[in-house]
């Protein structure tokens, strides 16, 4: 009896120890369970910097900066418009790059980190400020987009995008009432096949710069019509929404809201996310991020200048005027 007490007091030894064994070598869920691509890749956004939601973002500089310092070798000036509109005229000493480039050029062309500020152009400031955010979020941090873009530079570059763009059509379409934010739900799936945050942003990055920025355009036209079709997200700041919005838009505050400890979670994973702002500039800086993350998301072209512009004049919110046009010279 004795020597079977012995024995059985030995398996039981054995087994704690197995089970031990299990317990200090911490087994790495993902070795069982592959972890969350959305989830890694958030996290990594948010214990590195957590951009969009600092106010860091967005990253905008005004074009009579940049003719200041357009001979300081520490300002390194990227033009992302076609071949064609570079060549009619361009900004001197500006680097003529496609935004389907642009990452490898960070990565082969240029020390990026040798520049005190990098600064990307484009036609209205629009896809300047969502190639910039991409950018920042790869970990660039002092790459900024020029606020109107060449629209600000010179008259026949705005003659082609501000003045053609901005209007009334809809502001006396707008309602005050306050949307509520949807219940907290689920996030997007990605499925880059990857494990690591660097490498699944990597994958992520490497889509969204070979994707045209046209596909993330749409117009204020088309959510009058169709409102149906969008959810809303009005990203300008509470007076603003108070005095008058999109109907059925819902506030999110910007610099704060699209986070997991805050609202992400409320945006819809069924359904196009318009993003809304004044200019469509800083609206393009969170189709960046939220695209990234695998939202379906598109930025209301030119904001509110689109459609309610003498507002904003009234108001002095961010309307473009033409005493935003300079006449800077240009290399022809």
């Amino acid at each position: 009896m004795k020597r079977l007490s012995i024995f059985l007091v030995a398996i039981l030894i054995s087994s704690v120890a197995l089970l031990s064994s299990f317990t200090n070598n911490d087994l790495n869920r993902s070795s069982i369970d592959p972890p969350n691509e959305f989830e890694t890749l958030l996290n990594y956004f948010e214990t590195n910097n957590n951009f969009i939601n600092s106010p860091s973002s967005p990253a905008l500089v005004m074009a009579d900066e940049v003719k200041k310092n357009m001979k300081d070798p520490k300002y390194h000036i990227i033009d992302i418009r076609t071949d064609s509109w570079f060549e009619y005229s361009h900004i001197k000493d500006a680097n003529n790059v496609q935004p389907e480039d642009l990452l490898t050029y960070f990565e082969t062309k240029i020390s990026p980190a040798d520049f005190d500020k990098i600064v990307l152009i484009c036609y209205s400031g629009q896809s300047a400020a969502y190639f910039t955010s991409l950018l920042r979020l790869a970990g660039y941090d002092n790459v900024y987009s020029m606020k109107w873009g060449m629209g600000c530079w010179r008259l026949d570059f705005a003659e082609d995008t501000w003045l053609k763009n901005t209007s009334d059509a809809f502001a006396d379409k707008l309602e005050t009432n306050e949307n509520a934010k949807p219940d907290k739900g689920s996030y997007p799936s990605l499925n880059t096949g990857k494990t690591e945050a660097q490498e699944i942003l990597r994958a992520r990055l490497e889509k969204a710069f070979a994707t045209p920025y046209n596909e993330y355009i749409i117009k204020s036209e088309d959510i009058f019509a169709n409102p149906s079709d969008y959810f809303v997200l009005d990203y300008w700041g509470q007076e603003k929404y108070q005095n008058g919005h999109i109907p059925g838009a819902v506030f999110y505050e910007p610099n704060g809201s699209l986070a997991s400890t805050t609202d992400l979670s409320t945006l819809p994973i069924d359904k196009k996310v318009a993003v809304f702002s004044a200019t469509g500039q800083e609206a393009a800086y969170v189709v960046a991020y939220l695209n990234l993350l695998g939202y379906d998301v598109g930025n209301v072209a030119y904001g509110a200048n689109a459609f309610m512009n003498k507002i904003l004049k009234e108001k002095n919110w961010d309307a473009f005027t033409k005493k935003e046009i300079n006449m800077f010279p240009v290399i022809e």
